[in-house]
């Protein structure tokens, strides 16, 4: 089973082709800042590695505000966002049967058990912020049984933090962290079905100048990790009424009507963004963006026509207009609207949530897809939001000639 991480290795081989796009004097002119070229001051995943996941192997993808995954169907996009989306589960403490409930799936293709019938894949990803570049690589074991047999923390070749399966009828670990002075490092167990990394703000205490770098990268990394947000916004599940709730806006955006209400009364200045968005991405004159809602009854959501006539319900909008509406409201708000957990002990102004959006473009208009993308160079340029999406080919022509954009180019 070739799930081990080899500690000489410091960088996977065969890069997946990339075609970045960046123009800082058109971001400006959309009114958003040009991205940050070197130093991050809000932790952000800026590389994603796929060393032995599904169908990629040796892949490493470049990660920039944002960021569309283009390919023709079967040519792995979905993955990439299974990959990121697990990452993002373990960082918030997620155990790997939550992180990857079909670890078979991610199994390389074609990769013939060892000796002991054990299979497995490899995965990692670099987050830079404030502690400078962090590496972090994952070996997961899924057959026969799931379990992380390897794991490594590293900054500038230096690693940090280091697990091994010695003992495989142990569930546990053996881990290795930086304390310097007079010990050196320090050697515990660790669960084998956690990320290691998210479990060190817990044990270290950050008495020693190692232990307090060990400690910054830790958390830059699950600061990184635990802020994105997983999104494919379902029009079926969006037409009907739904009942009030804490308008937190869900995966599927099944309760965008709820999350209307909320936006309308305690976010004015995003929620008159997202009416002026859908005066280009609904058919129609649109006044505004309203809803209805007996006492304690289900929430509605209309678009105010004005003068033009009678409010239109947004169960009676076609896909394409409901889609555009719940990606324009994810792109305009942050954490505190997303059904999400991002880091409770830091501010959410030095945190960037990251979207991880399933067919950006699907049922859109070149109309509707042309005002998300500028949507999401302005929200991205300030960076406190992070893009990366899978789209069609169509869609990904128009974001290879856009300034801002990276478009990464998969192939089967």
């Amino acid at each position: 089973m070739d799930v081990t991480l080899d500690s000489g290795a410091q960088a996977d081989p065969a890069p997946a082709r990339l075609s970045p796009a960046v123009a800082d004097d058109a971001l400006r002119a959309a009114g958003a800042a040009p991205p940050a070229a070197v130093v991050h001051h809000r932790p952000v995943v800026t590389e994603l590695r796929l060393s032995a996941f599904a169908a990629h192997r040796g892949a490493v993808f470049a990660l920039g505000p944002v960021t569309f995954l283009a390919g023709p169907s079967g040519s792995g996009k979905s993955q990439v966002l299974a990959a990121c989306g697990a990452l993002a589960a373990l960082g918030a403490g997620a155990t790997l049967e939550e992180a990857f409930p079909d670890p078979r799936g991610r199994i390389p293709d074609r990769a013939l058990p060892d000796g002991q019938g054990r299979r497995g894949f490899r995965l990692g990803c670099t987050v830079d912020g404030p502690a400078g570049p962090v590496r972090l690589d994952l070996a997961v074991q899924a057959e026969p049984t799931l379990r992380i047999v390897g794991e490594r923390l590293a900054v500038d070749g230096q690693i940090l933090l280091g697990t091994a399966l010695r003992d495989p009828g142990r569930r546990s670990v053996q881990a290795s962290w930086l304390t310097g002075g007079a010990v050196g490092v320090t050697r515990a167990p660790l669960p084998d079905d956690r990320l290691g990394t998210a479990l060190l703000p817990l044990r270290v205490a950050g008495s020693t100048a190692g232990q307090r770098q060990v400690l910054a990268a830790a958390e830059q990394v699950v600061v990184a990790l635990r802020s994105a947000f997983p999104c494919d916004p379902g029009p079926d599940r969006m037409r009907a009424p739904v009942p009030p709730g804490e308008g937190r806006l869900l995966g599927d955006c099944a309760n965008l009507a709820d999350v209307l209400r909320r936006t309308r009364h305690e976010c004015g200045n995003r929620h008159a963004l997202l009416a002026a968005a859908a005066r280009t991405g609904c058919a129609g004159p649109v006044e505004g963006l309203d809803v209805r809602a007996a006492a304690d009854g289900p929430v509605t959501a209309v678009l105010d026509r004005g003068r033009a006539g009678p409010a239109t319900e947004l169960g009676r909008l076609g896909a394409g207009e409901l889609r555009f509406l719940a990606l324009a409201l994810v792109l305009l708000t942050g954490p505190g609207v997303l059904a999400m957990d991002p880091a409770a002990e830091l501010l959410s102004a030095r945190q960037a949530l990251t979207v991880l959006a399933e067919g950006f473009d699907r049922d859109l208009d070149r109309r509707q897809f042309a005002e998300l993308l500028r949507l999401a160079l302005l929200s991205c340029g300030r960076g406190h939001v992070r893009l990366l999406a899978a789209v069609g080919e169509a869609a990904a022509a128009v974001a290879r000639a856009t300034p801002g954009v990276t478009v990464v180019d998969l192939t089967p």
